[in-house]
């Protein structure tokens, strides 16, 4: 019996909101629902979504995401997104451990046995980069992101835009020729700025620029495209297919769509098949826990246009608990020469600590995102 008996929530460090449904068998699927800084607003909208749920045939996976997403009169939203991205991870989750399968499986099949890894690097001097650096290619990964700044002026200054090279000189510097860097404007750039840097940027060969405008003004991104040689990516603040339309016919060359926040495997899936028209390659957002890691990878053995992954282990975000805190095995999600091999246990792939999430949950973190102001007291994007 695959009907849905209980839907439960978790709130866990150090900023995830966890997704548990249950059907009456007994099946148990795991999903992550997380909306940083507003997860308890997701979690919300959760219980209210669940009331569509509860009583229905778990394996309609398809069905539940058309009524979750379009049910109600007002649509869309970050917030909306994640909590409909939490259910329907849990529900592929559920569909994999009743059929003894990866989902990968389920979706066609793999079209490749590893995925290739990032880690996120700090450091605001050059020598701190390039230690930080060092250490992950320490680790063994081939690829690193990393911030191009910190708050930004609305008119980068000299001083800001020397920054910005110093750092990223020293990342390749260590990375070498056969390893990469990208980098992440954040949102924190104009269009102005973000088009003076990016020339400055070229000979250092970043794997891609992302995020060169914020989100609300993705009709500017084409211009950004059009001004540089390095490719562009973005998509991390994008929510459906039809957001990522206009980013598609601009140019980028790599949607990031974040498989906690674009509704789930079932919107993801969706989303790489019209990048691929574009001719655009799939580098899923995923700073996040490892049910949401493992999503991601579930899409990424199915889907031919997989550029590489991202992964939170050792972030600076993840005090009181890392990624691999919640896994009764890690063996899955261990990195062997900066990659990923193909999961292969049936559903998300990876075995959920109940016991540790649980209690993790009667301690509900209320993480919320830095406010920055520039010098004379006005907002600033962080």
């Amino acid at each position: 019996m695959t009907t849905i008996a209980r839907v439960e929530t978790f709130l866990v460090a150090p900023r995830w909101l966890f997704v548990r449904v249950e059907t009456g068998s007994g099946i148990v699927g795991w999903g992550e629902a997380t909306c940083e800084g507003r997860s308890e607003t997701v979690r919300a909208a959760v219980d209210q979504l669940a009331e569509l749920l509860i009583g229905k045939d778990a394996l309609r996976i398809e069905d539940h995401w058309q009524v979750l997403t379009k049910g109600s009169f007002y649509r869309g939203g970050p917030i909306l997104a994640s909590a409909v991205a939490g259910l329907d991870q849990a529900l592929w989750d559920i569909a994999g451990k009743h059929f003894g399968a990866p989902v990968h499986q389920l979706l066609g099949g793999p079209v490749r046995d590893r995925i290739r890894v990032y880690g996120w690097v700090g450091g605001d001097e050059p020598g701190e980069v390039r230690d930080h650096v060092a250490a992950q290619v320490e680790a063994g990964l081939t690829a690193v992101k990393m911030n191009a700044s910190g708050r930004m002026s609305p008119v980068a200054s000299v001083a800001e835009l020397n920054g910005v090279v110093a750092r990223v000189a020293a990342a390749r510097e260590v990375l070498g020729d056969h390893r990469d860097v990208a980098v992440d404007l954040h949102g924190r750039f104009t269009l102005a700025s973000a088009r003076r840097v990016a020339p400055l940027l070229e000979p250092y060969r970043p794997l891609f620029l992302e995020e060169p405008v914020v989100p609300e003004n993705s009709h500017l991104i084409g211009e950004f495209v059009r001004s540089t040689t390095i490719p562009v990516s973005t998509g991390e603040r994008l929510y459906s297919r039809q957001e990522f339309l206009p980013v598609l016919q601009a140019g980028i060359a790599v949607a990031q769509p974040d498989l906690s926040h674009a509704g789930g495997i079932t919107e993801v899936r969706k989303i790489a098949a019209l990048a691929e028209v574009y001719d655009v390659q799939l580098a899923p957002h995923c700073p996040l826990g490892p049910i949401a890691l493992a999503a991601c990878l579930q899409v990424g053995f199915a889907t031919p246009n997989y550029l590489i992954q991202e992964q939170s282990l050792g972030i600076h975000y993840n005090l009181g608990a890392d990624m691999l805190d919640y896994c009764v095995d890690k063996t899955p999600l261990t990195f062997i020469d900066g990659y990923v091999e193909r999961l292969t246990g049936p559903g998300l792939g990876i075995e959920v600590d109940e016991q540790a999430v649980r209690s993790a949950g009667k301690r509900a973190h209320a993480w919320r995102s830095p406010v920055w102001r520039h010098r004379d007291g006005s907002y600033a994007e962080w």
